[in-house]
Order: structure tokens, then C-alpha cells, then sequence
């Protein structure tokens, strides 16, 4: 069951890179997401007061959730910030990026993830899925040189590093996730992850962007609602994947970053993106080793 959902969160993370760089076209990122926390709190709002007041009236359904603890709240609000830290990188990179070249890039998250799940969690890899995460860097070493063409170098390019320092912070949260995951519930941790991170990402905008509001416009798109919704049922998926006490976070991590099909196929139709046979080459490999992964997970 825990890899259908990492599958689930996968397809539903394609179509929230979508919606996010449609979103951030012409527009500033900081409000955009700070909108996207908003959205995403309201979502998990009547989690949030069940969990606050104790009242169990979600019991038995998707939302169910429980009251947590000082230290579990403390645990949640790290995550938050580790996550939005991530974010902030990640939309400023997607923002100047080709979902193209973002896609694959994220894509390879879990290769770090497997190194920390290897050494944290005593995780051991088959043979099938080690096939599958060399092909992984196998495809990330193509990808660099096909993205020359379009004039991006991986080595000193800014909005490289903000989706490269997105990867090794999402890896980050990708082995905390495994930690915290062992004895919270799923909806506890959204709900409260979401509202932590708007009251982090309210200071942030209130700091940075309210100050330059008339040099950084923003706009108003019907993509950003979208962000939320896509990435809470995403979130979602993902969290009752790793509660699964059979689950192992580096397959789930890799699995959930096949979202690269989606976002690879709406860059070339939606975005009309350029150098698509070699980077199809990448995606690809990324898709056969996805393949090794879910055999070796059997």
C-alpha cells in the first residue's frame, strides 16, 4: 500500500510544479508563497481545531488526528522551517528555470536521502533498486550537459544553486520525516506543519517583501490555489506512506520524485521548453530506474 501512495504523491507533485510555475510567471515569489502556506492552513483548518480542542469528531475519517504534545509541536515547527527553507529556494529557482531541467534535478533528491537513510536508519538497498538509484545519477550527469545548450551551467549558475540548495534541505527533511513519522499521526503533522509555516512565512513577507511590494509585483493567478491543493493531497500521500512501519523512506523518496514525468510533459506542452531529445534521454533513465525501484520494492 505504501508504494501506491508514494506513486500518488509523485503524479499529484508533477501537477503542483505546474501550477506553481505558472503561478510564478511575471510574478513575486514571496507573496505567491505565502499565499500558497494560507491556502494550505485553511485546507487543514478543521484538523487544526479538532487536534486543538480534543473534540475527535474527525475520528474514522481521512482528517482523523490526534492532540499532540510541547515537544511534539516543537518537532513540527523545526520541520517547518526546514521545509520552507527549502521552498523558498526552490521557487526562486523554478521561477527562472525550465521545469525541464528543475524537474530531473528534484528528481534526484532521494540519492542523498538514501545516503542519510543508509546511515541513520540501517536502510539496505537490493539489487534492483540500486539499479535504479545509479541510473538516478547516471541521468543527473546528462542532464548537466544537455542544459549547456540552453546556456544554464550547472557550476555557476544562481538558480542552479537555489534548486541545488532546495535538494540537499528537502533531502534533509526527507530523513526527518522518517523520524518523526515513527509515532505521529499523518494529519497532526500537516495540519500544524501548514499553520507553522504561515506564521514563519507571514514574519518573512512582512520583513522582505511588504517594503519593496512596488518593485516585486504581484498578481493574482488562479494557479495559486491550486499550489495548496495539489501539494496538501500530495503531503498527504506521502505522510500515510511513511506511516506505514514497513515503508522505507529512500524508496518512497525516489518513487515520489517520478514526478519529473508530469512536470517533464506539461514544460514541453504548457511552456513550449526547448532541448527536449536530450533531456528525454535523462528523463528516460530516471523512468527505468522509478521501474527497478517499484520491483525491488515487491
Amino acid at each position: 500500500m505504501w508504494v501506491s501512495l508514494a506513486f500518488l504523491a509523485a503524479l499529484l507533485l508533477g501537477l503542483y510544479d505546474v501550477a506553481k510555475k505558472r503561478s510564478l510567471k511575471d510574478n513575486a515569489v514571496l507573496p505567491v508563497l505565502w499565499l500558497n502556506t494560507l491556502f494550505s492552513t485553511i485546507i487543514f483548518l478543521p484538523a487544526l481545531l479538532d487536534s486543538a480542542t480534543g473534540g475527535g469528531w474527525l475520528d474514522n475519517t481521512l482528517f482523523e488526528t490526534t492532540s499532540g504534545t510541547l515537544r511534539d509541536h516543537a518537532r513540527i515547527f523545526i520541520k517547518s522551517a526546514m521545509v520552507l527553507s527549502s521552498w523558498i529556494f526552490g521557487y526562486f529557482g523554478i521561477k527562472h528555470l525550465p521545469l525541464t531541467i528543475v524537474g530531473p534535478i528534484n528528481a534526484t533528491r532521494p540519492i542523498l536521502t538514501l545516503v542519510g537513510a543508509m546511515i541513520i536508519f540501517g536502510e539496505r538497498l537490493n539489487g534492483y533498486q540500486w539499479i535504479g538509484v545509479i541510473l538516478a545519477i547516471i541521468s543527473l550527469f546528462l542532464l548537466s550537459r544537455s542544459s549547456k545548450k540552453e546556456g544554464v551551467n550547472f557550476t555557476n549558475n544562481r538558480w542552479i544553486l537555489c534548486i541545488a540548495a532546495a535538494a540537499v534541505i528537502g533531502a534533509c527533511c526527507g530523513l526527518y520525516d522518517r523520524y518523526i513519522m515513527y509515532s505521529m499521526n499523518p494529519t497532526f503533522v500537516q495540519s500544524w506543519f501548514s499553520f507553522y509555516q504561515l506564521l514563519l512565512m507571514s514574519v518573512i513577507v512582512a520583513i522582505l517583501w511588504l517594503p519593496k511590494r512596488k518593485e516585486q509585483k504581484f498578481h493574482w493567478s488562479w494557479a495559486i490555489p491550486m499550489i495548496s491543493i495539489l501539494l496538501s493531497a500530495a503531503d498527504m500521500a506521502y505522510f500515510h506512506a511513511l506511516s506505514d512501519g514497513a515503508a522505507m523512506i529512500a524508496v518512497v523518496s525516489m518513487i515520489r520524485r517520478s514526478s519529473v514525468l508530469v512536470s517533464f510533459a506539461c514544460g514541453a506542452i504548457l511552456f513550449g521548453e526547448r532541448n527536449l531529445k536530450a533531456k528525454a534521454l535523462d528523463l528516460l533513465l530516471i523512468l527505468i530506474g522509478m521501474i527497478f525501484l517499484y520491483i525491488g520494492s515487491k
